[in-house]
């Protein structure tokens, strides 16, 4: 079930644009930044990865597709280069490391460089911890997926950026990473937020060598991830379109973070509120239950 079928169109877009962020780059300047030059996208074989890599082949820039599912892969690129844009596939899987540093070389070999780095790749579960005893493997994975695979990634492709003197890292997190922490949710929070800390230690570090990066607390998104999830399917979603957009926006502009204009508050605000915020939590939690697809997934 889909937001897209609980709410009209229009009154999801509204909402959701009035919550969350908006898209601010133009077309053309989009292309000012970004044609001619090698992106590289993690997780571009559905949803916003996709969008994304749509979005800034139409824009002149030559995309590097990568992800697990080939089949896919292979139909995007296509698709760009039959609108007249340039693609490569390059599929892999984030979780084993000797895959990423076979695929860097493969993309070294033919491109020379990447001049941007979209992290955008993840992988969520939301599970209650009863339900996790016997699934540490989910936790192996996610930190896998979402933390230790990008540090990969980025550790081969940043010292070719650096040479350059030129490059730009965009990761694709979430909001929630900024709020309290959420029940059933701790495993991708935690993986999702151990990157973003990295990323944002290194910044200074590569500063001065022109490298900058953007972190992008993307809002809940209408995708696969949030399908199997019911209780989401109440709440307002940014479209798969506008979610590519946000992340144009962090690949052209010049901000260090984007995100929902109230993370900040909320932030700072939760400090002061954990205790009430906690107990709120724990009669929500009590209110709610795990889907059939996490209760299925321990059997």
């Amino acid at each position: 079930m889909s937001m897209s079928r609980t709410w009209p169109v229009w009154a999801r877009t509204m909402v959701s644009r009035g919550i969350y962020s908006r898209p601010r780059t133009s077309q053309e300047r989009l292309r000012r930044a970004v044609e001619g030059k090698t992106v590289l996208i993690t997780g571009a074989s559905q949803g916003i990865g996709r969008a994304t890599a749509s979005r800034l082949a139409a824009a002149g820039a030559q995309v590097v597709l990568t992800a697990r599912n080939e089949s896919n892969l292979r139909e995007l690129e296509e698709e760009i280069r039959a609108a007249g844009g340039e693609a490569a596939a390059y599929p892999v899987d984030l979780s084993q490391p000797e895959l990423i540093d076979e695929m860097v070389d493969k993309v070294l070999a033919k491109h020379a460089k990447v001049d941007i780095l979209v992290n955008n790749a993840g992988h969520s579960i939301r599970r209650s911890i009863d339900l996790c005893y016997d699934r540490y493997h989910d936790f192996h994975r996610m930190t896998a997926v979402n933390y230790l695979g990008p540090v990969k990634l980025t550790l081969r492709l940043l010292p070719v950026m650096r040479a350059a003197g030129a490059g730009k890292i965009v990761n694709v997190s979430t909001f929630a990473i900024r709020t309290p922490p959420f029940p059933r949710w701790g495993g991708y929070h935690a993986s999702k937020a151990a990157f973003d800390v990295w990323l944002r230690a290194i910044g200074p570090e590569i500063r001065a060598d022109g490298v900058r990066i953007c972190s992008v607390y993307m809002g809940m998104v209408d995708t696969a991830m949030t399908a199997h999830t019911p209780s989401l399917h109440r709440l307002p979603t940014l479209t798969v379109a506008d979610a590519a957009g946000i992340v144009c926006d962090g690949a052209a502009g010049n901000r260090r973070a984007l995100g929902p204009w109230w993370c900040a508050p909320l932030e700072a605000g939760s400090v002061f509120v954990g205790r009430p915020l906690d107990a709120v939590f724990s009669r929500l939690y009590q209110r709610s239950s795990d889907t059939d697809a996490a209760r299925r997934a321990i059997l």
